[in-house]
């Protein structure tokens, strides 16, 4: 939200996507409509393909991705993955909101890097941020933000894959809480890294 914030408001040529992955919880779409509302402006907003969905549900069930790690993993290739692809497809970068203190996994996470899965520039701009810092910028610039975070969801994804976390727990710990944290990523940031530079062109968020 930092980011589409800044984008929106200063009037960047930079599109801001969107995946909506079918199982999202209500309050992720009572959020675009807020953003809509704010800034007069829609996410362009990606869904999977309803074959590979289906193929899914037809052989693992509805929530299939609770019996292995694999199986989760192409539940999220299939709803995330794919078309993550087709939103980068012909652009020269992306930028998202990812940050280093987020989870165990993005500890090194760089602030720019060559994507090599996507064949562009990724760029981190909140990698060094804290979670009061994006907060603090939230509040002070009345950002919209989803509502599930004052319920104690700092980190929200599907809504059968994500929970409320207790005090003192990790942010990530509710995001696929049966896993171990080293398998808490989805693919959409499968962290190679190299230095090429190229100008930003698109933004997705997590």
């Amino acid at each position: 939200m930092v980011l589409t914030d800044l984008i929106f408001t200063e009037g960047l040529p930079i599109e801001v996507f969107t995946l909506d992955t079918g199982r999202m919880p209500n309050e992720t779409y009572s959020l675009l409509d807020a953003l809509a509302a704010r800034y007069g402006k829609r996410l362009r907003v990606l869904f999977p393909r309803s074959d590979a969905v289906e193929a899914y549900v037809t052989s693992h069930g509805v929530n299939g991705f609770y019996n292995s790690v694999e199986l989760r993993k192409a539940c999220c290739h299939i709803r995330k993955v794919e078309p993550l692809r087709r939103a980068l497809a012909g652009k020269k970068a992306w930028i998202t909101g990812l940050r280093r203190a987020q989870s165990v996994s993005r500890g090194d996470l760089a602030v720019e890097s060559f994507d090599d899965e996507h064949w562009l520039m990724k760029f981190n701009p909140l990698a060094d941020w804290s979670h009061g810092e994006v907060w603090a910028y939230i509040r002070d610039r009345q950002v919209p933000y989803h509502a599930l975070h004052v319920r104690g969801f700092p980190s929200i994804g599907c809504a059968p894959c994500t929970r409320a976390v207790a005090a003192g727990e990790d942010i990530r710990a509710g995001r696929w809480w049966w896993e171990t944290a080293d398998t808490k990523e989805c693919g959409l940031h499968p962290g190679r890294a190299a230095t090429p530079e190229v100008s930003t062109s698109v933004v997705a968020r997590e």
